[in-house]
C-alpha cells in the first residue's frame, strides 16, 4: 500500500501531458482504468447495447490517442470533462448511425414488418439528454475516483466500519453485531472517512478531473 494516493490517481493535467508519448503505457493504463467505465456506462444509459457501448470506449480511446499529440489542455478554456464528453458523444452518435444503415440494409433485404419496426424504435442521438446522462456518470465516477484514494488511507477494518453503516445503510446495531465492535468505532469511521471523501471530492475537481 503507497502512503501516497495521489500516485494513484495523478491530476489530469499531468497525466494528459504524460498520454503524449504513446509508449507511456502506465500513463495509458491509468487513463484507461479511470474512464473507461463513464465512458461505456454513459453509452448503455444514452441506449445502446453492451457491444455497442464496449466499441464506443474503443473508439473514444482511439480517438482521444490520436488527438494526444496536438492537445493543449487549458482548463481556462474548457474543462477536460466537456472535452471528454464531446468525444464520447460523437462515438455514441455513430454506433446509431451503424445501427439505421445496418437497419435499413435489413429493410430493404426484407419486408418483414418486424424489421421495420425495429428499426422505427432506434431513438434519434439527437434527442438524449447526454449532457445530463455524463453529468451523472462523471459524478459516480468522481465518487469511485475520490473512494480509492480514501481506500488507500485506512485500514480495511476501518472501511468496512463505514461501507456497512453509509453505503449499505445497514444499523448501527446490525453493524456492531456483524464486525464486533461498539458504536462509538462506527460512528469515528463514519466521521473520519466522510470527512476524507470530501477532501479527495475537492482534490480531484480542483485538479480538473
Amino acid at each position: 500500500m503507497t502512503d501516497n494516493p495521489d500516485e494513484f490517481i495523478p491530476t489530469r493535467q499531468s497525466l494528459i501531458s504524460r498520454l503524449k508519448d504513446w509508449d507511456d503505457q502506465e500513463s495509458w493504463r491509468r487513463f484507461f482504468d479511470t474512464y473507461w467505465r463513464l465512458i461505456y456506462n454513459a453509452a448503455l444509459k444514452a441506449g445502446l447495447a453492451e457491444t455497442e457501448a464496449q466499441d464506443v470506449v474503443q473508439e473514444t480511446l482511439i480517438s482521444v490517442a490520436k488527438k494526444m499529440p496536438g492537445f493543449k489542455y487549458d482548463p481556462a478554456i474548457d474543462s477536460f470533462k466537456g472535452w471528454l464528453f464531446y468525444q464520447t458523444r460523437l462515438r455514441i452518435a455513430d454506433q446509431f448511425r451503424k445501427r439505421r444503415q445496418a437497419g435499413a440494409q435489413n429493410r430493404r433485404a426484407s419486408d418483414d414488418a418486424a424489421r421495420t419496426a425495429t428499426i422505427e424504435r432506434v431513438p434519434d442521438p439527437a434527442s438524449l439528454d447526454l449532457d445530463a446522462i455524463w453529468d451523472e456518470e462523471w459524478r459516480v465516477n468522481l465518487m469511485q475516483a475520490a473512494t480509492a484514494r480514501v481506500k488507500a488511507q485506512v485500514s480495511p477494518e476501518q472501511y468496512e466500519l463505514f461501507y456497512l453503516y453509509v453505503i449499505k445503510e445497514m444499523t448501527v446495531r446490525q453493524v456492531a453485531s456483524r464486525l464486533g465492535v461498539n458504536a462509538a468505532q462506527i460512528y469515528l469511521a463514519k466521521h473520519r472517512i466522510s470527512r476524507l471523501l470530501k477532501k479527495e471530492i475537492g482534490k480531484l475537481e480542483k485538479n480538473g478531473f
